[in-house]
């Protein structure tokens, strides 16, 4: 039986579409990858990537689109309300089918030993990858961003994993590594103030003291003229989305704001949403077993 990996990278370009459409074409038409979902977004100056495929070819493409990306992406130039450290941001492995943590763990250092072979691109292992605890969390790691990490990279405990103690002029450095899988989800407020976003972030992260596998931070979307919270789920079986959004919206009346809408970035896994409608329609008794699409693919 094949093995399939998913891989969802992160590339810090959200405005240009010709730029953004370069590096996506790695990974349409290739034998054994297959593209499922991209977005862009202009405020983060960020695009979000999902693609599964065969370990070998899935390889191949994204080490191809790594370097495109440092083609097209110049982060001396680059400005966006996300956190970010290079050109491709972060790239993690997820395993999907016939496929163990401890293999994604060997494509992943396999891909960040020939991209800075190949480019000159230093490379952190993070997340079930990570060679000290210290450098599991992505946020511990970008912490500085792009800006301060030429500094950060010189420090013994910081030295990337792949690549000496210098920055890719122009690329920054790049996170991968292998993971469960996360949900990106975002919950808009009513108000421009940053303040409150923040504020909010901070009460549901498990950094500061919230839920334990809930990431977080304020975001501006200017465009909008509205604030969001941005968060990382990164085991949704653990931590619920609805919990973390019913006290998103507690949390947010203490300030004489409103939750106005929400949003996930990328795929998820469909157990995710349901868990979720089950518990604000009230459901007894449910099982995955009720889902039709499920029953379809088994």
């Amino acid at each position: 039986m094949k093995k399939i990996v998913q891989c969802v990278p992160n590339f810090s370009e959200g405005r240009d579409p010709k730029k953004v459409d370069r590096i996506v074409e790695a990974f349409r038409g290739k034998e054994g990858v297959k593209l499922l979902d991209y977005s862009s977004d202009t405020d983060h100056n960020r695009s979000v990537v999902t693609l599964v495929g065969e370990p070998d070819p899935l390889k191949e493409a994204v080490v191809e689109a790594i370097g495109i990306a440092l083609e097209e992406i110049d982060m001396t130039k680059h400005e966006g309300q996300h956190p970010r450290m290079g050109a491709t941001d972060v790239v993690p492995f997820i395993p999907i089918k016939n496929v163990t943590m401890d293999e994604a763990i060997e494509l992943s250092k396999e891909v960040a030993k020939e991209v800075y072979e190949k480019y000159q691109l230093p490379v952190f292992l993070y997340e079930k990858s990570s060679s000290a605890p210290h450098r599991e969390n992505l946020a511990k790691i970008r912490k500085g961003q792009f800006e301060e990490m030429g500094e950060k990279v010189k420090q013994e405990e910081w030295e990337p994993d792949f690549g000496g103690k210098n920055i890719h002029s122009t690329g920054g450095v790049t996170a991968i590594g292998a993971r469960m899988p996360l949900v990106a989800f975002n919950v808009n407020l009513d108000t421009n103030d940053l303040e409150f976003a923040n504020q909010i972030a901070k009460n549901v992260r498990h950094l500061s003291g919230g839920f334990r596998y809930c990431k977080g931070i304020g975001i501006e979307l200017k465009d909008r003229g509205i604030v969001q919270v941005s968060m990382n789920m990164t085991d949704y079986t653990k931590t619920a989305l609805y919990r973390v959004f019913e006290l998103i919206k507690i949390e947010a009346k203490r300030y004489g704001v409103n939750v106005i809408g929400s949003e996930i970035i990328g795929l998820l896994p469909m157990e995710a949403l349901i868990d979720t409608a089950v518990y604000y329609l009230g459901v007894e008794d449910f099982s995955m077993d009720q889902v039709l699409e499920q029953r379809m693919m088994e």
